[in-house]
C-alpha cells in the first residue's frame, strides 16, 4: 500500500487551512493528487460541529468560535498542540474504521515517544471517547474526521506543550467530567523531557506511514 504524502506547513489560521482542505479533498477525488497527511498548528481558536450544544462553548470567550463540518464536539486548537488533517482516498486505501487507524497511530506514535496511552470503547448510548487517552483516562488527543464522497478530511489534535488552562472554559468534547492532558504534563510526571514538535511530528508521521 502507498505511503501517504507528508506535508509540514507551520502555523495557519484555521479558516485559511479549512480552504485549503477543501481544495486538497477535491483534488483527491479526481485523482489529482496522493493520499495525504499535512502536519500543521493554528493560532487559538475553539472549533464546534452542528450538533454541540450552546452551553458547551465559552461565554464572551477571547479566542475565536468556528462551527464546523466534522464529526465531534468542541475542541481547542492552538499553540503547542500538533493537528494533522488526513485527506484519505478510503475506497483504495481503507480501512473502512478510519477513526480507529488514526487512534490505534497515535497511540503507536506516543509508545515510541515514550508515552503509554490507549483508546476507549465508546459505551452504548453515551457521549463518543473516540482519541487518545493516558492510562489514568486523561485525554490527549481529540480526533474528528468527515468523509465526502470516499475522502477524508479533518483529523487530529495532540496536545504537546498547549495552555491547559484553555480547556477550563468551555466542554471539551461533549465530556463535561473529562480532563484534558498533554505531552509536557506526561512528560513531568514521569520525570522524562518533553519531546520537541519536531519528534512528535516524525514519530506520527511513521506510525501513519507517511513519507
Amino acid at each position: 500500500m502507498a505511503s501517504l504524502e507528508r506535508i509540514d506547513l507551520g502555523e495557519v489560521p484555521y479558516t485559511e487551512a479549512m480552504e485549503e482542505m477543501s481544495d486538497w479533498v477535491r483534488q483527491r477525488q479526481e485523482g489529482l493528487i496522493r493520499d495525504r497527511l499535512v502536519l500543521l498548528s493554528h493560532p487559538a481558536v475553539i472549533t464546534y460541529g452542528v450538533r454541540t450544544p450552546p452551553s458547551d462553548l465559552p461565554v464572551n470567550s477571547t479566542i475565536p468560535l468556528v462551527e464546523v463540518d466534522r464529526g465531534g464536539q468542541a475542541t481547542y486548537h492552538g499553540p503547542g498542540q500538533l493537528v494533522g488533517y488526513l485527506v484519505v482516498n478510503l475506497r483504495e486505501r481503507g480501512p473502512s474504521d478510519v477513526v480507529r487507524w488514526v487512534e490505534n497511530a497515535l497511540i503507536r506514535a506516543l509508545d515510541t515517544l515514550g508515552f503509554p496511552a490507549l483508546r476507549r470503547d465508546t459505551p452504548p448510548q453515551a457521549q463518543s471517547l473516540v482519541g487518545v487517552w493516558t492510562p489514568e483516562h486523561e485525554k490527549v488527543a481529540s480526533i474528528g474526521m468527515r468523509i465526502r464522497r470516499g475522502v477524508t478530511s479533518h483529523g487530529f489534535a495532540l496536545n504537546i506543550e498547549p495552555d491547559l488552562s484553555v480547556y477550563s472554559a468551555f466542554t471539551a468534547c461533549g465530556l463535561p467530567d473529562t480532563h484534558m492532558t498533554s505531552l509536557a504534563r506526561m512528560a513531568a510526571a514521569r520525570g522524562q523531557a518533553v519531546p520537541s514538535e519536531d519528534e512528535v511530528r516524525a514519530a506520527v508521521a511513521s506510525a501513519l506511514d507517511a513519507a
